[in-house]
């Protein structure tokens, strides 16, 4: 059965938390439909699958084809876009125009924006227009240009309280859920039972009401440093290689494609004979 943003929101009250990955094509879609409640088409999309060094990269057109593709996979998980750098924080009618773009072009069920009280009332108008959101505090990546910026937040007094003020306006402006990353336990822990929305953590500890990871860092393919809270349950990248290592040596020792992968001609009727 299909879920929805208001399900989502009942979850708060739920002891089980619920588990969200992310997802930029209609076969990885298809594999975490079955089994998460909500999937994010992220703008980490410009990182995993382009390369580029920022989701500063990600542009309304690259969330608006990716989120197609999931939307088009999927039955049963709440559906969430990404909303990218420059399309929303100009001001609350861009927001509006450009979120409800990407609802009407992926068919997806809610959006994403990073902020919190410098975001509310953009949340607030999103909502009045029945556009649901999910709001992003603590790190957030859309801000991050190096690497020295992806760091923990809240460790020290102001910023902790500052957390705190972002989390209850982003759940009074509306947002269903609020995605908590790179925040100590004990602060995650607090905003989680202050708030009567759901949290969702990446990096915040189990004490939020849901978890979400990048899929591609979850299952080992993902190159590089990956960050203290990505958990591999798998290491395809390995599995991969060796198959692309397979593939090679056959086709360089002319194994592959070998006479069960090779079309045949039918041989030809017999013809009568011209006298």
């Amino acid at each position: 059965m299909k879920l929805t943003p208001n399900d989502i929101l009942k979850m708060k009250s739920q002891p089980q938390a619920f588990p969200c990955l992310t997802a930029y094509s209609a076969p990885m879609a298809t594999q975490i439909d079955a089994h998460c409640d909500l999937i994010l088409v992220g703008d980490s999309v410009s990182m995993v699958l382009y390369g580029f060094n920022s989701t500063q990269n990600a542009d309304m057109e690259m969330m608006i084809r990716h989120g197609q593709a999931v939307v088009n996979a999927t039955q049963q998980a709440v559906i969430i876009v990404d909303m990218p750098f420059g399309s929303y924080e100009e001001s609350p009618e861009q927001a509006l125009k450009n979120a409800q773009r990407i609802m009407v072009e992926t068919k997806c069920d809610c959006v994403k924006l990073e902020g919190g009280e410098d975001m509310a009332h953009t949340i607030a108008t999103l909502v009045k227009n029945n556009i649901p959101v999910v709001a992003h505090i603590g790190l957030q990546p859309q801000m991050a240009t190096q690497a020295s910026d992806y760091k923990i937040k809240g460790k020290d007094k102001a910023e902790a309280e500052q957390l705190r003020k972002d989390a209850q306006a982003v759940a009074q402006a509306g947002a269903f859920a609020v995605v908590i990353e790179a925040v100590p336990e004990s602060l995650a822990r607090e905003i989680t039972a202050q708030i009567t929305i759901p949290t969702i953590g990446i990096g915040a500890s189990n004490a939020c009401d849901g978890q979400i990871l990048v899929t591609e860092d979850m299952l080992g393919l993902t190159l590089g440093k990956k960050p203290k809270f990505v958990k591999e349950y798998e290491t395809l990248s390995n599995n991969i290689e060796t198959a692309i290592q397979s593939y090679e040596n056959d086709v360089r020792t002319r194994s592959f494609p070998n006479e069960k992968f090779t079309y045949k001609s039918k041989k030809p009727k017999n013809l009568p004979e011209v006298a």
